[in-house]
């Protein structure tokens, strides 16, 4: 069975603190204009968050921007995917978290209007990023379609994320991204890498220069580019992932060969991982599939 997600990675530049709903809201309309069959529409980290062109990220202009998740900020972008009956992942936000911290935060809106999940960055970019760290990971469903996993930026770099996504059941990962220097380069490299060995999409959307390095990526479960930026211009990368994909991949293998989800055997010993205290153990070690 086809479970299809057309989607609209956005390759854009940040919009400046302050700036009206309104402005947004137009951008995604023209994006929706030029994808129209599009049901989820994916932003970069901090989209609306810039103070300067070139984007400085100071602190105290996202400390002043912060608002909690039930603030006029994240209900103005409620109505904005109920208006267009869309899913929509306007990168990730400044949180006003519930004892004062800073939290970078991504969100998923529903077409109906609801916030159906919501991550805090694990992994800030330290020491450069003022962010507190969140702690817990994030899968939200699509009905009908799949699992989608939140990922922000710098967590791409840490393998333990993208592989609890996983298993945690998502067929896509959303790596929403604001990376202004270099290792951009690298960062292709780990998304198709988190494709591989997790067996899932990878969507990594960068923002646009001059801010930005741009060079979004959508990735498929084995590794393979289907849509990429060349270079830092605002662009529109879109596809249509058919989740089912991700099921056939873990039962035949990448290249019809490798199955890591059913590496071990049953009744086979746990293995210990003490650099986190814990353990793989072979009886839960399978993710569960998505069941529409």
């Amino acid at each position: 069975m086809q479970r299809i997600l057309p989607l609209i990675a956005a390759q854009a530049r940040p919009r400046l603190i302050g700036e009206p709903m309104s402005a947004f809201a137009d951008e995604v309309k023209a994006a929706l204009q030029a994808q129209p069959h599009s049901k989820l529409v994916v932003f970069p980290e901090l989209h609306l968050f810039g103070d300067e062109n070139p984007d400085l990220q100071r602190a105290e202009m996202l400390q002043a921007a912060a608002e909690p998740l039930d603030g006029p900020r994240v209900k103005e972008l409620k109505k904005l995917a109920k208006d267009l009956s869309i899913w929509l992942v306007p990168g990730s936000v400044c949180e006003r978290g519930p004892e004062g911290q800073l939290f970078n935060t991504q969100l998923v809106l529903s077409p109906e209007g609801e916030l159906t999940g919501y991550y805090r960055k694990i992994f800030p970019w330290r020491p450069f990023e003022p962010y507190d760290p969140g702690d817990r990971f994030t899968t939200v469903d699509l009905p009908g379609i799949g699992r989608v996993g939140l990922n922000i930026c710098y967590d791409a770099w840490y393998p333990e994320v993208s592989r609890q996504l996983a298993w945690m059941g998502a067929d896509v990962i959303l790596n929403v991204v604001k990376t202004t220097t270099p290792d951009r380069r690298q960062e292709l490299i780990l998304a198709k890498a988190n494709a591989i060995v997790n067996q899932v999409f990878m969507v990594s959307v960068n923002c646009a220069g001059p801010t930005g390095r741009g060079q979004s990526i959508i990735v498929d479960p084995e590794g393979n580019t289907l849509a990429e930026a060349p270079d830092d211009a605002p662009v529109l990368l879109a596809a249509e992932l058919d989740l089912a994909a991700v099921e056939h991949v873990r039962t035949h293998g990448t290249e019809n060969l490798n199955r890591p989800w059913s590496q071990f055997r049953e009744g086979e010993p746990a293995v210990e991982l003490s650099v986190y205290q814990g353990r793989i153990n072979p009886a839960t070690w399978t993710p569960p599939s998505y069941k529409p």
